[in-house]
């Protein structure tokens, strides 16, 4: 047994999955953001980052290379990592079924899903005080729909081995994410 954990953290936009990774990395643990095999490659086809082409990127690489084209790139460099001697990981980010589904495949019994959820109302707001990649509130619903119905997000949500509920202070979310950390032995 190659006694390797990995946390995959999943979540809407804005319910605090990024400040939960953050906590983490900051305890040394490795970090694998599915976000940035989008943003790389966008990058080097020159396409510019704004909401609206990080949305349609999203939907055409998928479309064009395969649901699993961000999965694939994460599997990689998850192994990479094990093979340099990781064996706590955190993935930052999974946003579809497919993705889920490779994921246990490619590392069974080493994989736990964390859901971090927090009221509708509450995750807007936050997502409207975003310095970076503020939305109003009919952008988000029409983002919350299509990362439900077009990447299949909600899948990898509702199957989580564990559930925070952000809906109080970072503290309190940071006890709960040290709670399960003990548990699974992270």
């Amino acid at each position: 047994m190659r006694d390797v954990k990995i946390l995959a953290i999943v979540g809407m936009s804005g319910s605090g999955k990024s400040v939960a990774v953050d906590y983490l990395s900051e305890k040394g643990y490795p970090k694998i953001y599915f976000g940035g095999m989008i943003y790389r490659e966008m990058e080097k086809r020159g396409v510019e980052r704004t909401p609206e082409s990080e949305k349609n990127f999203r939907e055409m690489i998928r479309a064009t290379e395969g649901k699993d084209w961000v999965v694939r790139q994460v599997v990689e460099q998850t192994k990479n990592l094990i093979e340099a001697g990781q064996k706590r990981i955190i993935l930052d980010g999974v946003y579809s079924w497919t993705e889920y589904k490779i994921l246990k495949k490619e590392f069974p019994g080493e994989l736990i899903f964390v859901a971090v959820v927090v009221p509708k109302w509450l995750r807007f707001k936050r997502v409207a005080a975003r310095l970076e990649r503020p939305f109003n509130t009919a952008e988000i619903q029409e983002r919350d729909r299509s990362e439900i119905e077009n990447l299949e997000k909600g899948g990898p949500i509702a199957m989580a081995d564990y559930y925070i509920l952000n809906d109080g202070e970072k503290n309190e979310m940071y006890e709960r994410l040290d709670e399960i950390l003990a548990e699974v032995d992270f």
